[in-house]
């Protein structure tokens, strides 16, 4: 029979980390515990200030995925750069699915399919979207980007507002800047894709893009809007009650990222998610590395907190 040091060290290992909390009485296995379960459910604003329990190296790695909570906080931590905030969503993704968690891992999806925009852009502007950092190009003279109401800019009603906001929030105070993020940083995304790869009637809002490397960005930003709308990232959307009500099974998510690497696999850029790289879905990896024109890895952070936690249990 396990004794009950082998069935917690058994729940770390499996990323289990609610359930470890709730059975240890060790308050530092319970504050590690926290910390990944907050990551694992992507839940992730202020955790790596609070949990002092936390090695050092795993909370710098765990801020480096978070949206900074005031305009001027450093470091930028995802709006420095988004790279490590996907190779944590990687790894959720995969978690999830071992653990058939399956709705959580499609929420998860659609999370990856709102910012994807920002992943292509961050190769021109330097960073991930930084509302504090955007290029003055963007609201050259002709630009109609952020202007609301403009009939000839093909961003939506939702996007203008957006667009409009993300260029004053930098100077708002920090409940503006954090209701922002929840809100509306996402359209925003959406919108700079808009701009560089689908608008019906180009403004000067995309003139500050190299000539020479827009058409690459175009390229990246069409995939990445075209992930959003793939049967995949659908199944968010497919509970007939809204969300949470329909969980789909491993058989329909396997069915639908195969039609998806289908759809996706028409243009060059999408043609990456055909790879098989070994993730449970195949090839999602290599298409965000595609999309960012970089290397996009699975992180090993909630693995790593889980060998942690493995040696407090087996020290304690």
């Amino acid at each position: 029979m396990d004794s009950v040091q082998d069935v917690l060290v058994t729940l770390a290992r499996r990323h289990a980390f609610a359930d470890l909390e709730a059975l240890t009485d060790d308050p530092v296995v319970a504050a590690v515990c926290e910390f990944g379960q907050r990551l694992l459910s992507l839940d992730a604003e202020d955790f790596a200030v609070e949990a002092r329990e936390v090695p050092p190296a795993l909370r710098r790695r765990a801020r480096a995925c978070t949206m900074p909570q005031t305009p001027k906080e450093q470091p930028r931590g995802a709006l420095e750069s988004l790279r490590p905030a996907y190779g944590l969503l990687l790894e959720v993704i995969s978690v999830r699915w071992h653990r058939r968690e399956l709705s959580p891992m499609v929420a998860a999806l659609h999370i990856a399919s709102e910012y994807l925009p920002l992943l292509a852009f961050e190769t021109v502007l330097g960073h991930a979207g930084d509302p504090a950092r955007w290029p003055a190009g963007l609201t050259a003279p002709g630009s109609r980007f952020g202007v609301i109401g403009d009939r000839e800019c093909d961003h939506t009603k939702p996007e203008q507002s957006a667009a409009n906001r993300t260029l004053r929030v930098a100077g708002e105070p920090a409940e503006g800047w954090r209701a922002y993020f929840d809100r509306q940083h996402s359209q925003v995304a959406g919108a700079l894709a808009t701009c560089v790869a689908d608008c019906r009637n180009p403004c000067t809002a995309m003139d500050w893009v190299e000539p020479e490397r827009r058409d690459d960005l175009a390229a990246r930003a069409r995939v990445a809007l075209a992930f959003a709308d793939t049967p995949l990232v659908r199944l968010r959307h497919a509970a007939p009650v809204g969300h949470g009500f329909g969980v789909p099974s491993p058989e329909e998510v396997q069915e639908a990222w195969q039609r998806s690497r289908v759809v996706l696999a028409k243009s060059e850029v999408g043609q990456a998610a055909s790879a098989e790289d070994g993730f449970p879905l195949p090839g999602l990896p290599s298409l965000f590395s595609s999309i960012a024109a970089a290397p996009v890895p699975t992180s090993t952070l909630l693995d790593d907190i889980a060998a942690h936690l493995v040696t407090l249990l087996r020290s304690g």
